[in-house]
């Protein structure tokens, strides 16, 4: 029986079960792919934030021309960067894996049940794994993570991407281009429907990355209409498909209920819903929050008889302290912000946003700001955008009231 069953071999499978191996328990792992199957999106995040955790050499491309468009002008921003090797990373906690003797099986996991010294998992195929504790890190739509009940539409951010070769460059050379939220490229009656922008890499060898995506949408961005205005923003840009070497299609939730917090089954990444509720960006969080829930359910697994129930109490309360439980609140207040605006306030929010210091909106992005410090932020851009933004602002306080409150009691 091993201490730990994670279940799920994305990245934040292969991410929390290597942490917790480090912390020198035994890991099982149960996936439905193979776990050295490619992933297959693309994860991108700031250089810095790599850096932090000395994983820089994870970076494939590095840009330290980063830029936004909100209107006509280009807004610089500063600050590096990075599309991670994917099957650099994924190939190391492979290797870590196997090094740290961590056995990785094949199957789903159908249902999962608890005494009082381990769990036991039982796959679609019968099969059964036991272990003190479960981790379940499948993703978005976990295996046997139960959430708490919905208690608004899910809204979902939708991406149609293509990395290929093109007649002329669909973004300024050796740039990467983090929003582009112009429209002029679409018809006026487009213009009215819900906002998506451009989100594009150089990766070098006249090769580029371009995606059209939706931030936020109840319901989610068709595909088709992310295609179709992908293609009339390259044409307006004279740049014509040649070549291309692959096709992404990326739709999660933003706004999934939290896990419930009671239960014997500890999530991790989408399962857990750590996606950051206003960006969508989760990666960083799986790398630098992983080696913290992994020194909780060691130190909690050192006691002999603790329970899984136990474990995964203490489990939670490290993954999802009381402060940052307000500041997933106050995050989502500002996602329900965002979608009830239309292109022309996004653009007006966003020009302002990226006018704060970069500290402000760096930490902001990354969650890695305090609630005083997030507040100390929505307060400076309330105070310096346009008054259709800030009417838009004050209007979610009556209509989305109950996520300040759960800021203020959670």
């Amino acid at each position: 029986m091993a201490d730990v069953l994670v279940i799920g071999s994305g990245p934040a499978g292969l991410c929390i079960a290597t942490a917790l191996s480090q912390r020198g328990l035994t890991v099982a792992g149960l996936s439905s792919t193979d776990p050295a199957k490619p992933w297959p999106n693309t994860y991108g995040l700031w250089a810095d934030e790599l850096e932090a955790l000395g994983m820089e050499k994870f970076l494939k491309c590095r840009w330290q021309k980063s830029v936004a468009y909100m209107g006509k002008g280009m807004i610089p921003l500063n600050r590096d960067y990075g599309l991670i090797n994917r099957e650099m990373l994924q190939g190391h906690w492979l290797a870590q894996s196997k090094q740290d003797g961590i056995e990785w099986h094949v199957g789903k996991a159908a249902k999962v049940t608890h005494g009082s010294k381990r769990s036991e998992v039982t796959a679609d195929d019968g099969k059964t794994y036991s272990a003190r504790l479960v981790v379940d890190a499948s993703g978005h739509h976990p295996a046997v993570v139960v959430r708490s009940p919905q208690l608004q539409p899910i809204a979902y951010q939708a991406a149609y991407g293509i990395i290929g070769r093109f007649s002329s460059p669909p973004i300024e050379p050796n740039h990467m281009v983090l929003m582009d939220y112009r429209d002029d490229h679409l018809p006026e009656a487009e213009r009215k429907l819900p906002p998506t922008f451009l989100y594009a890499m150089d990766l070098g060898d006249d090769i580029y990355f371009v995606e059209e995506t939706s931030l936020a949408h109840t319901p989610a961005i068709r595909f088709d209409t992310l295609q179709h205005r992908l293609e009339r923003r390259l044409a307006q840009r004279g740049a014509t498909l040649q070549e291309t070497f692959h096709i992404e299609r990326c739709l999660f939730p933003m706004n999934m209920a939290l896990p419930d917090f009671t239960q014997s089954v500890v999530g991790f990444g989408g399962a857990a819903s750590m996606g950051h509720p206003a960006t969508g960006y989760m990666v960083g969080s799986l790398l630098r929050r992983g080696s913290d829930l992994a020194r909780a359910i060691a130190q909690s697994l050192e006691t002999i008889q603790t329970s899984p129930a136990q474990v995964a109490q203490e489990a939670w309360q490290a993954l999802w302290p009381s402060d940052r439980l307000r500041k997933y609140y106050l995050y989502s207040f500002g996602l329900e912000n965002l979608m009830a605006f239309n292109t022309y306030e996004l653009q007006q929010f966003f020009t302002t946003f990226f006018e704060l210091e970069q500290s402000q909106w760096a930490s902001f992005l990354a969650d890695t700001a305090t609630l005083p410090e997030i507040v100390q932020a929505m307060l400076v851009l309330f105070g310096r955008t346009s008054n259709p933004v800030r009417w838009g602002l004050m209007s979610s306080v009556f209509s989305h009231g109950k996520l300040l409150r759960r800021t203020l009691t959670a």
